[in-house]
């Protein structure tokens, strides 16, 4: 098939019937009788995927086809029936199949040592196994569609694309590795870019082992003002320039620059989105290039109930804390932290989700007491009171005073990437 871009001319985005004519184009000439679909999940409800697997659910299965979808769920908590309907709308929630990253895959080959050496600088000299979810290689799966929106990421620098895949619905090896590779590299060095070693991992996965797979990517490209979905581009391809197209457009909707340093930055967590550290530590990952020295990030998070999205990361998170790369690797290489060793994202996350001592981090939540926060290594304060002072109805998004105090506020971090343009400059 020939890739279809779809771009929005002017910043109110496309409308839903534009996208969809796009949509049904890209299925101009394919006559597939059972059909795989791979959305995000609820977490990244603002992608607009929702809309699209709807979109391709409708018009499949008005021709006969067999559809079944399959959310790229990582190692998140599987996509409740609430979840379901507001993302999904009618799709009947018996069609969801939940990925199980532990046990529902299957290993394809590896990306060898050599290669991940070269590229890391040497930084990372481990292979990493390539695997999937066994659906993916199901021959009975004639056309795979993976939508998924492309935004500034903390571990592969620009989402979506093979990510999808072999983190979405991927395993253990991959996704622990592949957050170790990104987090002894650098965020810095990664976030809002293309060709990060972690991309390149994955491309070299896709490349080799899935490139005979009738894979079709639906990329988006959004923003969400207001809270409202505004989609400013869809890119649909089977190979690679669909995913260059929509990082380039990405980088220039998702990404922005401050003029200085942060003092003090306050980020809203929606409550329907993020329950858990593992999630709302977004708001570290999203601002920490654009924070001051000496800065004070405050996280308003009233769904934030946990630390991990599972048992075994929760109780992680808890044993070791944010407390730093430094401390983080030094914890990892201890030949007795056997639990650390052999979860590596969990690792990784928490070497993320610290700001290694530069800026402080304020949670405030309602549903996790104040010890248990500060003993993981972040500040605590009070949601009610901090919502007293800092009111999301009231604040507009960007530069407020509030009681004579500049403050910034970011009412989603899901949705872009904040650098200090000093900083970037320099």
């Amino acid at each position: 098939m020939n890739d279809i871009y779809l771009v929005s001319n002017d910043g109110s985005g496309l409308t839903p019937d534009e996208i969809k004519a796009g949509l049904i184009k890209s299925l101009d000439g394919r006559e597939p009788k059972k059909v795989l679909i791979l959305p995000p999940d609820f977490t990244r409800y603002h992608s607009n995927a929702g809309y699209i697997t709807n979109v391709y659910y409708h018009v499949l299965t008005e021709r006969g086809t067999e559809v079944d979808v399959l959310p790229a769920l990582g190692t998140h908590v599987p996509v409740t029936k609430e979840q379901w309907d507001v993302m999904f709308g009618d799709i009947p929630y018996e069609k969801m199949l939940v990925h199980n990253w532990r046990t529902d895959v299957v290993k394809l080959g590896e990306v060898p040592a050599d290669f991940i050496s070269g590229i890391t600088e040497g930084l990372w000299t481990d292979p990493v196994s390539v695997e999937v979810n066994r659906r993916v290689m199901d021959e009975s799966y004639d056309l795979i569609i993976s939508p998924g929106q492309v935004v500034p990421h903390e571990v592969i620098g620009m989402s979506n694309h093979a990510k999808n895949l072999f983190v979405g619905v991927g395993g253990s090896d991959m996704i622990n590795k592949s957050h170790m590779v990104g987090a002894v590299y650098g965020m810095e060095r990664m976030m809002g870019r293309d060709n990060t070693p972690v991309r390149r991992i994955f491309d070299y996965g896709m490349e080799h082992f899935l490139s005979k797979r009738p894979i079709m990517f639906v990329l988006t490209v959004t923003t969400a003002p207001g809270g409202n979905i505004r989609t400013h581009g869809v890119f649909i391809g089977e190979g690679r320039e669909c995913l260059t197209r929509a990082v380039k457009l990405a980088q220039e909707k998702n990404i922005d620059f401050v003029e200085h340093g942060l003092k003090k930055c306050v980020v809203y967590l929606d409550p329907s989105e993020f329950r858990s550290t593992w999630l709302g530590n977004k708001a570290v990952y999203r601002t920490r290039m654009a924070m001051a020295d000496g800065g004070e990030l405050i996280i308003l998070a009233p769904g934030v109930e946990r630390f991990g999205e599972d048992g075994v990361v929760d109780g992680l998170i808890r044993k070791y804390g944010y407390r730093g790369r430094l401390h983080t690797l030094e914890e990892f290489n201890k030949p007795e932290n056997t639990d650390l060793r052999g979860n590596m994202g969990a690792a990784a996350h928490l070497i993320h989700g610290s700001s290694d001592g530069r800026f402080s981090i304020t949670y405030a939540v309602r549903d996790i007491t104040k010890e248990e926060i500060e003993s993981v290594g972040f500040r605590s304060a009070d949601y009610g009171e901090m919502i007293k002072k800092y009111d999301p109805e009231k604040l507009k998004y960007g530069y407020n005073t509030v009681d004579g105090e500049e403050i910034y506020y970011i009412p989603n971090p899901a949705l872009g990437l904040w650098i200090n343009r000093e900083k970037f400059e320099e």
